[in-house]
């Protein structure tokens, strides 16, 4: 019997395709196991979102291959094209993440993950992601529903519906609204969350949605991801900081103890200090909950890639701090 290990890299969607993944391998007489030294197959399923994720992903398979020259390893995940050409020649096999679409063996009995939809039509210029999973592909409303009643019935107490952009679901006539609130209405008692969302695509619709629903969690997660509308638009975010700012007082409006977190990156090329200033000052207002900040990091064949990466590591570093410290 194969023993097999999975390490993962990344955001929640990573996550949930290593429980499919891990599914797959069950379903095929593998089993899985926690000490990697002791795995006869090693599975990496990997992140591009930003080339530091990349980097480590490199030393961790030299390192495995120092160690356990024996082991078998197989890379899967979010992949540019030139990333691949690279890794080859340093794994096994690299397995399309497209083809794992069973669903999972949940690892954990309260919480599952369910994707609605992968890929991105944005094109935001520092994200690999529509090249790594390509444009935007909703599951149809029914799979999802019976995926969801299967796993409350099991005893699953939450449920994360997932993609890189949820508000963009379409399946029929059911739009992402719709979607969420036919989950609440399901017969049990469970609470369901939701990521990612782009502040260009949450409607009213969805706000209303979200305040109505007795089992829909008011924690929203929203990235702005910067605080200044020239390094916005350099992004191809497509919105403002004041489109924003509306967004969050509609929200506070109809769910008066909403919970907000966001995406934030520093030293964005060209960034200056009064630019970054605006971020601070946005992070004052609007008093997020939870911030998830990155430092900048160019990845290969994204437009903002064309930039000259001009922001010094220590100042990355220091803007970094700064607004973890907001918190």
């Amino acid at each position: 019997m194969t023993k097999y290990h999975i390490i993962t890299y990344g955001c929640q969607m990573n996550k949930s395709d290593s429980e499919r993944i891990a599914a797959q391998l069950e379903r095929k007489g593998q089993k899985t196991i926690k000490d990697i030294k002791r795995a006869d197959l090693v599975v990496i399923n990997v992140c591009s979102v930003k080339q530091s994720a990349i980097n480590r992903v490199d030393s961790k398979i030299k390192r495995i291959r120092k160690e356990q020259p024996k082991t078998r390893i197989a890379l899967t995940g979010c992949i540019l094209d030139k990333d691949k050409k690279k890794f080859e020649k340093l794994v096994d096999e690299i397995w399309p993440i497209a083809d794992f679409k069973q669903k999972a063996q949940c690892s954990s009995v309260r919480h599952a993950f369910v994707p609605i939809m992968t890929g991105c039509n944005n094109f935001c210029s520092y994200c690999a992601v529509p090249y790594t999973r390509g444009r935007e592909k909703s599951r149809k409303y029914s799979e999802i529903i019976n995926e969801v009643k299967e796993l409350t019935e099991k005893g699953h107490k939450e449920i994360t519906l997932l993609g890189q952009n949820v508000n963009s679901y379409k399946s029929g006539k059911y739009d992402f609204p719709k979607l969420l609130k036919s989950v609440n209405d399901l017969n049990g008692k469970f609470k369901i969350y939701f990521m990612t969302s782009h502040p260009k695509d949450m409607s009213d619709d969805l706000i209303k949605v979200v305040a109505n629903g007795k089992n829909i969690s008011k924690k929203i997660h929203l990235p702005i991801q910067a605080g200044n509308n020239a390094i916005l638009k350099k992004m191809n975010r497509q919105y403002t900081v004041g489109h924003y700012k509306n967004l969050i007082k509609k929200i506070r409006k109809l769910i008066p103890d909403v919970e907000l977190s966001t995406d934030i990156i520093v030293g964005f090329p060209t960034e200056t200090e009064k630019q970054f200033q605006n971020t601070i000052e946005l992070v004052k207002e609007m008093k997020f909950k939870q911030i998830y900040v990155s430092a900048y990091s160019p990845r290969p064949g994204t437009a903002a890639s064309k930039l000259e990466d001009d922001i010094p590591s220590g100042t990355k570093k220091k803007r970094k701090r700064i607004i973890l410290d907001l918190i």
